[in-house]
């Protein structure tokens, strides 16, 4: 069944939501984003349905938030006892 769109791979797909390949396909086993599988086991994405999502209905941005919110930048260790810096007792 070729309905002549094109399949991109997550690395493409990343490139366009500016999010890391790794992130795409959480996206896809969550199931925000619809995928297909080659033979191989890899992913590909309809580019008309990324290209939907990119144009859209407040979906991919939903998903930004929430990976955001599920992933801390600069925040240092889960626990502020462990980690970077002097021991408690120094600080």
């Amino acid at each position: 069944m070729d309905t002549g769109d094109r399949l991109l791979t997550p690395g493409e797909v990343a490139a366009l939501f500016r999010v890391d390949p790794k992130t795409v396909t959480r996206w896809a086993a969550a199931g925000r984003i619809g995928s297909i599988r080659t033979p191989g086991g890899h992913r590909r994405f309809r580019e008309s349905e990324v290209r939907a999502l990119l144009e859209g209905d407040g979906v991919v941005e939903e998903m930004r938030e929430d990976d955001a919110a599920n992933r801390p930048r600069n925040a240092g260790p889960s626990n502020p006892g462990l980690g970077y810096g002097p021991p408690n007792g120094l600080r």
